[in-house]
């Protein structure tokens, strides 16, 4: 079979017998496991991997045995529903559960909110409930193979949550103007979402063009000599008041370039969800970024192909104000 023939789709095709009780509940659990919906009553259907086939035959071959009806099928839809609607129909499946992620992390960041260290009694809680939400997040990303618009969003909103445990609105005592320094070293927290990313490509290209960076894992870190922190707890250049680290850092080193406002305002909008900007780019720019994180890149790779992102947008802004 050539390669433009392959089947896109395999469906399963049951009929599950009345006993024993719980195989219904089983099958349903292992369905949704894989990510599967419904065409129909009883016919449902995943991405043709071998992955999924194996997975399908063995569900089948449980249903059989217990006395049901089962067949798993490749398909190719010639008429009825087109290839772009089946698609659809995981992304609604997969936005609704990321609807349910993105309302506990508003709620939690929103607990969460002040520029005040937590005392252990409120954070570890507060942890464990970010960790349950990552969980349930990464089970969702693994069952959306065609990218449901809400990840980007629930995405954010989790990295906002780990900002507001880390402490990212407790800054050091530092007033006044900075002078920019050279070749210092800029430490920030793993795991580097849409304001690290930024405030590293603003610090590299206006403000200190030798800056070196480094990743720790944030709370309780002790700057060595030449190192110079942002967006995490304590840190020279972090949130103030309802900015983000990107505005914080414009606003400290008196970058007057009228193309970075619009990116300041894409960053906060993406970073704060605040909903104080309604910038258009800033679902493109976002769902870009929530994709290198959800690739697993690095820290480093994360900044290379994120400086990509904000020198094209700079470009951008930077002709339309001449």
């Amino acid at each position: 079979m050539q390669a433009a023939n392959r089947a896109k789709w395999l469906l399963l095709i049951h009929r599950i017998p009345t006993k024993p009780d719980y195989l219904r509940v089983k099958v349903g659990r292992q369905l949704w496991r894989l990510g599967a919906v419904a065409l129909k009553s009883s016919v449902y259907v995943v991405p043709a991997t071998p992955e999924q086939r194996t997975a399908l035959a063995g569900l089948a071959r449980e249903i059989l045995q217990q006395g049901g009806e089962a067949a798993v099928c490749e398909s190719q839809f010639v008429e009825g529903p087109a290839d772009g609607a089946v698609e659809d129909l995981f992304r609604v499946a997969r936005d609704s559960e990321y609807s349910v992620i993105a309302r506990d992390a508003k709620r939690l960041a929103s607990e969460l909110r002040g520029a005040r260290p937590l005392e252990e009694a409120r954070r570890r809680p507060a942890a464990q409930k970010l960790d349950r939400l990552r969980l349930r997040f990464d089970e969702i990303v693994a069952r959306d193979p065609f990218g449901a618009p809400g990840r980007e969003s629930a995405a954010r909103l989790l990295s906002l949550v780990e900002d507001r445990l880390q402490g990212v609105e407790v800054s050091a005592q530092v007033s006044g103007p900075a002078e920019p320094p050279k070749g210092a070293t800029w430490v920030t927290r793993t795991g580097v979402m849409v304001d690290r990313i930024a405030s590293a490509w603003l610090i590299r290209r206006f403000v200190d063009l030798k800056a070196e960076f480094k990743f720790v894992s944030g709370r309780g870190y002790k700057p060595r000599a030449g190192e110079l922190r942002f967006d995490m707890a304590g840190a020279e250049f972090t949130h103030v008041d309802d900015h983000c680290t990107f505005e914080t850092l414009v606003e400290r080193f008196r970058l007057r370039d009228s193309a970075l406002r619009p990116l300041a305002e894409i960053v906060h909008e993406l970073d704060l969800e605040d909903g104080k900007y309604s910038r258009p780019e800033a679902a493109g720019v976002g769902r870009m970024i929530v994709g290198l994180a959800i690739a697993k890149q690095s820290d480093e790779t994360r900044l290379a192909q994120g400086a990509m992102v904000f020198d094209n947008l700079y470009e951008s802004f930077r002709r339309r104000s001449r």
